[in-house]
C-alpha cells in the first residue's frame, strides 16, 4: 500500500461547497475521506456520494451508539450510501456490536456489494485520565483502550479507533487482521490543537498504525497538498 493511501483527511467542514473544494483538492493526494458529523448533519448522504465519484473511499465517522436494533438500522442505511467504513463506539456492547456487523454483512449481500467495514471507537483522543474518572472510569486512557482492545478482537469487529500512544500497548496484543485507526495525529511542524493524545505521523506508523486521520495539518497549512506531501515523506521515512 502506498503512504498516501494511508491517509484519511478529514472533511471537517460544515457545507457541501467546502466539501467538494477539499475533495477535487486532494483527490489524488490521499486515500480516503472522512466524512464526519458536522458535514453528514448539514449535508446529508449525498456527501458520501461526492466522495465516491472521485473514485475515493470514504470512511463515515458518526460513532453510532445506541441500542442494537437502531445502530443496525443506521448501519443499513449508511451501507446504502457506499460508504466503505463506518465507526460504532465499543462501549455499546457485544449485541451491539453483532448486530452491526450482521446489518452491513446482510445490506451488502442483498445489494451485491462489498461488505463496509464496521470499527470500533474506544476512548476519545480529546479525553484524559482526569475526563474518564470524572464519567465513572478509574482506569487511565491507556489501560481502557487495552481492555476495549481485547473486547473489540472477541467480537469479530473489523478494526478499532485509538491514539498513537496507545499504539504500542495493544498492537502486539490484537491479531493482525485488526485494522488500527488513528486520529490525533500531528506532524513536528503542526500545532497541537484540542488534541491531549497525539503523534507524528512517523511515530505513529512505527508502533502499528494501519491508517491516519489528519485534519487540521493539511487543511490550515499554507499548501494543504504540499503538507501532504511532507507528511507522506515522514510516514516513507518510518
Amino acid at each position: 500500500m502506498a503512504q498516501k493511501d494511508r491517509i484519511i483527511f478529514a472533511l471537517d467542514v460544515g457545507d457541501r461547497d467546502s466539501a467538494k473544494k477539499w475533495v477535487h483538492l486532494l483527490q489524488g493526494s490521499v486515500g480516503w475521506f472522512k466524512v464526519g458529523l458536522e458535514l453528514f448533519t448539514a449535508v446529508g448522504p449525498d456527501i458520501i456520494k461526492l466522495v465516491k465519484d472521485q473514485g475515493i473511499r470514504c470512511f463515515l465517522d458518526l460513532k453510532l451508539h445506541d441500542i442494537p436494533n437502531t445502530v443496525a438500522g443506521a448501519v443499513r442505511s449508511a451501507s446504502r450510501t457506499g460508504a466503505d467504513m463506518m465507526t460504532i463506539h465499543l462501549s455499546g456492547g457485544r449485541e451491539m456490536i453483532a448486530a452491526a456487523l450482521l446489518a452491513a454483512r446482510n445490506e451488502a449481500r442483498a445489494r451485491g456489494i462489498d461488505r463496509p467495514k464496521v470499527v470500533g471507537v474506544s476512548v476519545l483522543t480529546s479525553l484524559g485520565a482526569g475526563d474518564l474518572k470524572e464519567v465513572g472510569i478509574d482506569r487511565t486512557p491507556l489501560d481502557q483502550v487495552a481492555r476495549l482492545a481485547q473486547f473489540a478482537a472477541s467480537c469479530g469487529i473489523d478494526g478499532m479507533v485509538c491514539s498513537a500512544e496507545d499504539l504500542a500497548g495493544i498492537r502486539s496484543t490484537v491479531p493482525p487482521s485488526l485494522m488500527l485507526i488513528t486520529p490525533g495525529i500531528r506532524p513536528n511542524w503542526s500545532g497541537k490543537g484540542d488534541q491531549k493524545r497525539i503523534a507524528t505521523p512517523a511515530s505513529a506508523i512505527r508502533a502499528g498504525a494501519d491508517l491516519l486521520v489528519i485534519g487540521r495539518p493539511i487543511s490550515e497549512a499554507p499548501d494543504p497538498v504540499d503538507a501532504v506531501n511532507r507528511i507522506v515523506a515522514e510516514m516513507e521515512s518510518a
